[in-house]
């Protein structure tokens, strides 16, 4: 009988994996959400979102894309057939106090629509790494 990795190991070894997975997961989901027929925003927003991103990194910052971060969590997921599963673990976000908030003619509806964007895009990459996760697990499970 072939003997399983334990948990512990596959989550040492998953996370050895996230930082790819997450840069793949975060092109992948960009391009459903913001690019294509039917993007969540509009090209005025995004292009809003983008000038804060480029605001913030001028300022020394990491922007808004890229700071979003992911864990691998052991409490299992309804969707897996495993106990592991990946979580948002930081979305960014717009605020009126944030350095995110930028511009000062940013309104409350505008900013309400880019930060749901963005939460909406970080739960689309968590789920994406998740993929990558279970298919990391199949195999090493093999």
């Amino acid at each position: 009988m072939a003997e399983f990795p334990d948990e512990r190991q596959i989550v040492l070894r998953a996370r050895s994996q996230l930082d790819q997975w997450t840069r793949d997961a975060r092109r992948e989901a960009y391009a459903e959400l913001f690019e294509g027929d039917r993007p969540i925003l509009t090209e005025a927003e995004l292009r809003l979102l983008d000038a804060l991103d480029s605001e913030l990194e001028r300022e020394g910052g990491d922007g808004v894309w890229g700071t979003d971060q992911y864990g691998i969590h052991t409490a299992g997921t309804s969707s897996s057939d495993t106990s592991l599963g990946v979580v948002c673990v930081y979305h960014p976000q717009i605020t009126k106090d944030s350095v995110l908030r930028g511009r000062d003619e940013l309104d409350d509806e505008t900013e309400e629509r880019l930060n749901a964007a963005l939460w909406r895009y970080s739960e689309r990459v968590a789920t994406l790494i998740e993929a990558k996760l279970d298919e990391f697990i199949r195999r090493t499970q093999q």
